[in-house]
């Protein structure tokens, strides 16, 4: 499968900050690549990049077969961007800001007005198309936006954190516009801070932190590095939290993590449901009165945090 967006050894640096620090990545037509990483982590200049919006200091990039710097002219006319804030005029109206957006883009005004109707109708805005868009609320600001990044059908899509600030519904039905656009063969580049959203969405998964790539693969690959199954449970009192420490520590198929702020023991197992009888057999016999109790698989949380040493939602300068 040839590969839509490519990115060998990317440099940035502002100043004395490297924002990104010899970036390797490589994106298959018609997929979805998901750039995993906190803010800070060099997601966004990546993205700025690939966009033609920034030069690289060292390496070189190239998206649609085409150079992102020596090309950059003819690219932009063949890819689509939408960044952490909806780009639109709010003075104007849904329909005319995507009218406008296809003129710029050369596309005549009669197929610019045909398109804006169908963008409108594709992302459920026909009804307020013809509103200015100051009283859109938003979610239908973010549709919006992204429906002015497809205005040229563009063969390559970029999205920088696109569900920022938006309520949970609102998130749903942007997920299932990218589900759309992805069914008909545009190739993204999804920017996100959010597990969910790249466990999702993502083909593939690129966790970057401190400007690399740091790990890549699918979600259940990258899980895979992190372990297998645990057992997590809760107890009522904290003076049960070393006899419980005690009981599963034969269980156990690494480091037994204890919280003892939220009274929470956290054992990594094999064997599964059957770990988890045993588990709580013992503490039965020993009278520990369990609050809570599951088995899980890690979580995409755990996977960076395994990595990285912290949250994907810590903040840190870049």
């Amino acid at each position: 499968m040839v590969d839509a967006i490519t990115a060998v050894g990317l440099v940035k640096k502002y100043g004395k900050v490297t924002a990104l620090d010899g970036v390797d990545l490589a994106v298959p037509s018609g997929t979805v690549m998901a750039l995993l990483g906190p803010n800070g982590a060099g997601k966004t200049t990546a993205v700025r990049v690939f966009t033609t919006l920034l030069v690289p200091d060292a390496g070189r990039a190239e998206v649609a077969g085409l150079d992102v710097v020596h090309d950059a002219r003819v690219l932009r006319s063949r890819i689509g961007a939408s960044g952490q804030y909806a780009a639109v005029d709010e003075y104007l109206t849904g329909f005319e800001n995507l009218e406008m957006v296809g003129r710029l883009y050369h596309l005549g005004r009669k197929r610019s007005k045909a398109r804006a109707r169908e963008l409108l109708e594709q992302f459920d805005l026909i009804e307020a198309g013809d509103r200015p868009v100051k009283g859109y609320s938003g979610g239908m600001r973010r549709r919006l936006d992204l429906a002015g990044a497809l205005v040229a059908e563009p063969e390559v899509l970029f999205l920088d954190e696109p569900t920022t600030g938006l309520d949970p519904r609102a998130r749903l039905a942007l997920w299932d516009v990218i589900d759309n656009l992805v069914a008909r063969g545009t190739t993204l580049l999804l920017t996100t801070q959010y597990m969910e959203e790249a466990e999702r969405l993502a083909d593939q998964i690129a966790v970057i932190d401190h400007g690399s790539v740091i790990a890549r693969g699918t979600a259940d690959e990258l899980k895979d590095r992190v372990g297998g199954e645990r057992i997590e449970l809760s107890v009522r009192e904290g003076i049960e939290l070393s006899v419980v420490r005690d009981e599963l520590a034969p269980l156990a198929a690494g480091d037994i993590l204890v919280e003892e702020n939220v009274r929470r023991v956290t054992v990594p197992v094999t064997g599964g449901a059957d770990a988890l009888v045993e588990a709580l057999g013992r503490l039965s016999t020993r009278g520990v009165k369990v609050f809570d109790v599951g088995l899980r698989r890690p979580t995409l949380d755990d996977v960076f945090l395994t990595l990285t040493g912290h949250e994907a939602e810590e903040e840190h300068i870049s």
